[in-house]
């Protein structure tokens, strides 16, 4: 996990762009918890509203994109941002505010294409993707995709670990600075993310954890790579230190739910009374 003594001073405020998640495990809900946990201060954007639990999405409502601007808007004229994070984005149109709301700010943007639900249920519409690739990964410090993302984003179809890096470096013609492509979704005892930047692939292996409680991994994990941004973190270490959290708070998870369960997202915080 690091020491927090290298962060001392700074909290790192971090504005998150996304959906709510009504269960609490992943989207905004997840976000404020990461960031928290983590030591930052979390602000949002909120693109919309779901009904959800951990069987699944069963309703969306989504905001007004001229409203989700305006919500960026006044939160970095006010208190100011040291990373943007984006999840959920509904629609095209909503891609569109976002980025023309981010664009003139310059921020360190963490880009996770949220694309559809730990459950499968569909959470950005499909024509929206061309948006995405063309207004918003621009934008982006980091891009975190997972495998299907990646491949709806134009990378070759990714059939194993060793395919991966090829992948990340061909996401990073979209313009995004360095892509974290996220490898959850192939098959083996560990867990393989492959970081790509202009200069060069870095792995990051961890041991795959046999548990149906995963629901927010995507959000968690973007959540606290932007929070080391926003601390003043090099992006290898922001990305080491989120995944070190990420595999933990898996580990840790409570066990609630009939489905995908949520993680653990405060087992970094020490409850009161403890010494």
């Amino acid at each position: 996990m690091g020491s927090s003594s290298s962060l001392e001073g700074r909290a790192g405020r971090v504005l998150v762009v996304g959906g709510s998640d009504s269960g609490g495990g992943a989207g905004i809900e997840a976000d404020i918890k990461t960031v928290t946990a983590l030591g930052g201060y979390a602000m949002t954007a909120i693109t919309a509203l779901t009904a959800q639990d951990t069987r699944g999405v069963h309703a969306v409502r989504p905001s007004e994109p001229a409203f989700v601007a305006r919500q960026i808007a006044l939160v970095l004229d006010d208190l100011g941002a040291d990373a943007v994070k984006t999840g959920m984005l509904v629609d095209a149109a909503m891609i569109a505010a976002v980025a023309s709301a981010l664009a003139p700010r310059a921020l360190p943007l963490v880009v996770d294409p949220v694309m559809a639900a730990t459950s499968g249920a569909t959470l950005l519409a499909p024509e929206a993707v061309a948006q995405l690739r063309e207004r918003l990964l621009p934008l982006a410090l980091l891009v975190t995709p997972n495998i299907p993302e990646a491949e709806a984003l134009g990378a070759a179809p990714v059939r194993d670990a060793a395919a991966m890096a090829e992948a990340a470096r061909a996401l990073l013609a979209l313009g995004s600075r360095a892509v974290l492509l996220k490898g959850g979704h192939l098959e083996g005892r560990s867990v393989v993310d492959v970081l790509a930047t202009r200069d060069g692939i870095e792995r990051f292996e961890y041991p795959r954890l046999s548990t149906r409680h995963t629901h927010g991994t995507g959000c968690t994990l973007a959540s606290a790579i932007a929070t080391g941004l926003a601390q003043g973190m090099a992006l290898s270490a922001a990305v080491g230190r989120a995944r070190a959290y990420l595999q933990e708070a898996i580990r840790t998870a409570p066990g609630f739910g009939h489905g995908r369960g949520p993680l653990n997202h405060a087992h970094t915080v020490r409850p009161f009374g403890s010494g």
